[in-house]
């Protein structure tokens, strides 16, 4: 007699699938260069991206088939993808070279997934959860579609006169998402009452800015996010000085917020 798979183990893989559809769909668009909703698709796996893990451990139903389906969602959604809509936006201009620097951020990209599975079991000290190695797959996209959130949006008089700028945008997300540059996870940040309200509105306050200016606001909260990374860089250190955590511990760094 066959075992009964719990729905609750279903729902999360539904949402991942969902998301891993907007990653194909993105790269349908990006083929007719309608950036504008290859873009939003990005987007949307991206918040799809956050919410099945979450949602898999609110319901408990993680599995081990819900793990994998992931990590291959988002190779997709967050390396093929985005590479793809840089290449045909811009990067075939180079010719071979232009391939060449598409297939390096998608290389990265597998690495950085790969590293994160084969990691996944480490068992680290709880404020390492606060932390990733290097930039996570999703956030590493964003910076990769910097260059087509800018055109998109009101910021290109900026960066106009910069030559070369996706080349290096590519370049530098590519070795972000490698690193050991400690970045935020915003995983076990916990919210008193007296800010919950706050929360609240600010997000619908996001949200009326996301829906009304959108790429606008995608370059802004790209550049917060960047200007976080050195940050969390010092913030790491600081608390890795105060926990005695050595160069060489076993404990590892390495995170997703996928899981």
């Amino acid at each position: 007699m066959k075992k009964a798979i719990s729905i609750r183990s279903v729902i999360p893989n539904i949402i991942t699938v969902l998301a891993l559809s907007l990653g194909l769909t993105a790269i349908k668009f990006s083929l007719v260069e309608n950036f504008h909703n290859a873009t939003i698709c990005i987007v949307l796996a991206a918040i799809l991206d956050a919410a099945d893990g979450r949602i898999a451990r609110l319901i408990k139903g993680t599995s081990k088939f819900g793990a994998e389906l992931d990590s291959l969602a988002d190779f997709v959604n967050f390396g093929v993808a985005p590479a793809l809509m840089i290449y045909i936006w811009n990067l075939n201009l180079y010719g071979n070279l232009g391939w060449v620097i598409t297939l390096i951020f998608i290389i990265c990209c597998c690495l950085r997934l790969a590293r994160f599975n084969l990691s996944s079991g480490v068992t680290k000290s709880p404020w390492l959860d606060n932390f990733f190695t290097g930039v996570p797959s999703p956030a590493g996209a964003g910076i990769l579609l910097l260059p087509i959130i800018i055109s998109l949006g009101d910021f290109s008089y900026f960066f106009i006169e910069i030559n070369h700028l996706p080349i290096a945008i590519v370049l530098f997300s590519s070795f972000l998402m490698v690193s050991k540059i400690p970045t935020y996870a915003f995983k076990k940040i916990k919210v008193t009452k007296a800010y919950i309200l706050m929360i609240m509105l600010s997000s619908v306050l996001l949200f009326g800015f996301l829906i009304n200016y959108t790429f606008n606001t995608l370059f802004i909260l790209g550049t917060v996010y960047l200007l976080s990374i050195p940050i969390s860089f010092f913030h790491f250190k600081y608390l890795k000085k105060k926990h005695n955590l050595k160069s060489n511990s076993k404990e590892s760094l390495i995170s997703e917020d996928v899981l």
